[in-house]
């Protein structure tokens, strides 16, 4: 098979279309066939040398893809060989083939396309992980999401409001902005332009935010504990703006706040699987209603990975940017 490999660290360049083994299923797991696979800003972080595959994980890049089983491992029951599918990974999704531990297979949605369902797996396990499970978003509470018009963020946008939760978001541009407000976002924040803290305290009545979804880290740590509301909770997803920031933790126990900061790729695997499990049992069905839908901005050839990865470091984009196989 051919996969997309990284000899030595550096720009999009580094990404090279190569002939590698094909991967062989283990107990529990099973081949698929790679229909698509998205970019996610890990990808990028691991071509640059920054961000290693956990131990046993294929080496090369993508935490998400579609396509359809090619083999059952020993062990696995439950899927059949042709069945369409898309998963959740550690690794290995710019690939025309992957091993998957079956637990992180998802069935393509009722009415998506089984190319888009690419861009499922990782933005509706981390969003749902974070947003539901650890921070427990309630009906009628504000969810505050840097980078609304992202994978991420359109995600968290639709899920949130399906909830009942009213939805701000910060992005930088009008177009992002009016992307999100199509989605159901209820308080548009430019981020150029407007103080994301004073903003939601105004839409608020000073109260604050109750949940924050953060991609951001150290450069805005201190202005979302500001833009906290009483009992707030601050998920950070992400380094965007840096690993090491102060944090006042006086005015963290005065709101009696709390943050919290996850990851997915290193997670063990019964871990991956209770949360794939819940979103296969909370999320699906909003998706084959249509109330939930994947945001894609366009499809690239996966041999191609290079362009897709600089359209995602660019930012210009809004949703996920597919790779395809063909």
């Amino acid at each position: 098979m051919h996969a997309i490999t990284i000899p030595e660290p550096g720009g999009p360049e580094a990404l090279v279309w190569d002939e590698v083994p094909d991967p062989v299923p283990g107990e529990g797991e099973v081949l698929v066939e790679v229909v698509a696979s998205a970019v996610n800003r890990a990808d990028i972080l691991q071509r640059q040398g920054n961000y290693q595959p956990p131990p046993g994980a294929s080496p090369y890049p993508g935490l998400e893809c579609s396509g359809r089983i090619a083999a059952l491992g020993p062990g696995v029951s439950g899927w059949a060989v042709g069945d369409e599918v898309c998963a959740l990974l550690a690794g290995g999704g710019y690939a025309e083939k992957v091993a998957v531990p079956s637990g992180q297979l998802l069935p393509v949605p009722e009415g998506v396309d089984l190319r888009q369902a690419a861009a499922l797996p990782e933005v509706v396990c981390t969003v749902w992980s974070n947003v539901f499970m650890v921070a427990h978003l309630r009906p009628a509470e504000t969810l505050l999401v840097h980078g609304g018009s992202s994978g991420i963020g359109t995600m968290a946008i639709q899920l949130a409001k399906a909830a009942g939760a009213r939805v701000a978001v910060t992005a930088g541009t009008k177009e992002k902005l009016d992307y999100c407000a199509e989605l159901g976002a209820d308080i548009l924040i430019n981020y150029r332009e407007q103080d994301f803290v004073e903003e939601i305290r105004r839409a608020t009545d000073g109260a604050g935010a109750d949940v924050i979804l953060d991609n951001m880290g150290a450069k805005y740590l201190d202005r979302n504990v500001r833009a906290l509301a009483v009992n707030g909770r601050l998920a950070i997803i992400g380094l965007q703006g840096g690993a090491k920031g102060e944090l006042n933790i006086g005015a963290l126990l005065g709101k009696r706040a709390a943050i919290s900061a996850t990851s997915l790729r290193a997670r063990p695997l019964g871990e991956k699987a209770a949360i794939v499990a819940a979103v296969r049992e909370h999320v699906w069905p909003l998706i084959a209603d249509g109330r939930v839908r994947p945001v894609v901005d366009r499809e690239v050839p996966l041999s191609d990975a290079a362009t897709a990865q600089r359209i995602v470091e660019e930012s210009g984009h809004i949703g996920k940017v597919l790779l395809v196989t063909s």
